[in-house]
């Protein structure tokens, strides 16, 4: 099974694909991120299907990487008869989606194979495959592919393969098309000219960036994978391209990330709107307002790509899962849990792109209205965390925190934006709140706030405290608690989110996980704020280290294996890596929009 910091990413704002260094690609779901697979090796090498592209002689690539800011592979392989390289990309969506491949001689004449294995559903239905004049057309119920090749390949049982070979100078492109089986064929792809409309794309994105620190390759990586990761007609940002890629190898803690979550909203803006995206960040500000409108007590964690509700989970029980790790699920039953922060992390994402400048709607002053009603009525529950626990109910520390924000945004929105409010009682809302979480979710004898009222366990949830500025970064609670977190939940350095086996088992699931990459994110910013920048410098060069070789993050680290865990590439991760950039580039405070960041969180200088 391939390791998971050895993929690379395609994708062209509706999809995406990823591709080994074997030269295959072991994942794509067509037509959309959330559709089910054709190719799905990287679930169960055996049953699902691949598309591997590489020299009859095998082996890995003996290097690859992408072509400046873009999402154009390219791979190399040397070879005892000469080197070839493949060039891998996904075109500006027309009239379907495509996969394009072109081979390239670059030295001597080296003999390929190309193997394809379409598997639709997640691998349960292999097609019929037919020729149609110079063409295959792979069909099987709803879905249909069609392979365009100068390439001589055939149909065998169900994989279409061929050998061909390639002298310097020479390239055989390939083209892979999705169509709905009802539809007629789609129109043939020019390769070359593809490409060329492929890298002005990704160029003309990322000239906007406007970060100029130190980290300035890594950011537009992180950015350019953000942006893949964005579904182009609604705005809305995936939290993976993946499912059930595991938080443990061989473990049940396996989700399925191709949805839209609520927490991510503020850090995602955050991004954005401190290098210059502002028309994503109000693409993705506008995505919220449509997903949250209606009932603010039926607010969700997480939505579809258009904003859908209902994300049934089911187990692929065919599916063996990555390096055996079951079971493998399509859809998210943690949609429907109960979680308050997301009433506090929306309303504080769109107070962010309020201070921002982004024009402001009625509309969305209508539903911070809607859901403040709601935080009002129910902010003393208890709910199922940040993180989705799936054990009971508890009084989560952070989820107090963001229902203070929630509040805090909505008194400042009043009194410096002139709208609409009962700001009294909001105001004396939210200093309630804080003197219950001081009172409550504080260890005066440990030095540090919990992860819930009581409990004895910690939280890396906590050292957003002062990020939302419920307490300056330098409090000595804060401290205390940034020192606490640090002893406790560090693993070789990096941090977990939180320790499972603490007070009896906090989330109901059996097993661990691996570091978390955005709560090392985290450590690194609370260090900065605390004036300990050189220990948040080292920290931020570490995780950079973490980064495969093209750039690119998943949501978890195994420092034990020296492996990334989790679903891939992650959303959450990549934001950490911008923001931490950014903070510690001091750039935070060079624009408007990242003016009212630090105002909200405080000066972390």
């Amino acid at each position: 099974m391939t390791a998971i910091e050895d993929y690379a990413l395609l994708g062209d704002l509706h999809t995406a694909a990823l591709v080994s260094r074997h030269g295959s690609v072991d994942w794509l779901c067509l037509p959309r991120f959330d559709s089910p697979a054709c190719f799905a090796a990287l679930l169960d090498a055996e049953r699902a299907g691949h598309w591997q592209l590489a020299p009859a002689s095998g082996g890995p690539a003996t290097r690859r990487s992408y072509r400046g800011d873009s999402l154009i592979l390219d791979t190399e392989w040397d070879t005892a008869e000469g080197t070839v390289r493949v060039t891998d990309f996904m075109p500006p969506r027309a009239e379907a989606p495509d996969v394009v491949r072109i081979v390239e001689g670059v030295s001597g004449r080296v003999p390929m194979r190309s193997t394809m294995r379409l598997r639709f559903d997640y691998g349960s239905i292999k097609p019929w495959v037919r020729r149609d004049q110079d063409r295959l057309a792979a069909v099987a119920g709803p879905d249909a592919v069609w392979l365009h090749t100068s390439a001589p390949v055939s149909d065998r049982d169900g994989v279409i393969g061929g050998e061909f070979s390639v002298a310097a100078g020479e390239r055989v492109p390939f083209v892979l098309t999705h169509r709905a089986s009802h539809l007629p064929a789609p129109a043939r792809v020019d390769p070359g000219r593809a490409l060329d409309d492929t890298e002005r794309l990704w160029a003309g994105w990322i000239s906007r960036c406007t970060y100029r620190g130190r980290w300035s390759p890594a950011v537009r990586r992180a950015l350019v994978t953000l942006k893949a990761l964005t579904y182009d007609p609604t705005g809305g940002i995936i939290a993976a391209a993946t499912t059930s890629l595991p938080e443990q190898l061989g473990g049940p803690r396996n989700w399925d990330y191709r949805y839209c979550w609520l927490r991510d909203a503020t850090f995602t803006l955050q991004a954005l709107l401190g290098t210059g995206f502002t028309e994503e960040a109000r693409a993705w500000r506008e995505w919220l307002v449509r997903a949250v409108a209606g009932d603010a007590s039926k607010l969700q964690i997480m939505y579809g790509l258009d904003g859908t509700r209902r994300m049934p989970e089911s187990e692929l029980d065919w599916l063996s899962g990555y390096e055996k790790s079951a079971p493998v699920r399509s859809g998210n039953a943690a949609a429907g849990q109960f979680q308050l922060d997301v009433w506090g992390e929306v309303l504080d994402g769109l107070h962010l792109a309020r201070e921002a400048g982004l024009p402001t709607e009625h509309v969305a002053w209508d539903v911070q209205r809607a859901l403040l009603d709601f935080l009002e009525g129910h902010w003393d529950q208890p709910d199922n965390s940040l993180w989705e626990v799936r054990g009971p109910r508890r009084q989560f520390v952070h989820s107090k925190v963001m229902a203070w924000a929630g509040l805090d945004r909505a008194v400042r929105t009043v009194e410096r934006q002139h709208l609409d409010g009962p700001v009294g009682r909001w105001r004396a809302l939210r200093d309630r709140i804080h003197d219950e979480v001081c009172e409550h979710g504080y260890d005066p004898d440990r030095e540090t706030f919990t992860q819930f009222y009581g409990s004895r366990g910690l939280d890396a949830a906590l050292l957003l405290i002062p990020r939302v500025g419920f307490l300056p970064w330098r409090d000595p609670r804060v401290r205390g608690t940034v020192e606490a977190v640090r002893r406790e939940l560090c693993r070789d350095g990096l941090l977990l989110r939180y320790d499972p086996s603490a007070d009896g088992g906090v989330d109901g699931l059996p097993g661990g996980e691996g570091s978390f990459l955005a709560c090392s994110f985290w450590l690194a910013d609370a260090l900065h704020g605390d004036g300990r920048t050189g220990e948040a410098e080292e920290l931020f060069e570490r995780l950079l280290d973490l980064r495969n070789d093209v750039g690119l993050l998943s949501e978890e680290f195994d420092t034990q294996l020296g492996r990334q865990l989790g679903n891939a590439p992650q959303a959450f991760s990549m934001v950490g890596l911008v923001n931490t950039a950014r903070h510690l580039s001091g750039s935070h405070t060079t624009t408007s929009a990242t003016r009212g960041e630090q105002d909200l969180a405080g000066d972390p200088g």
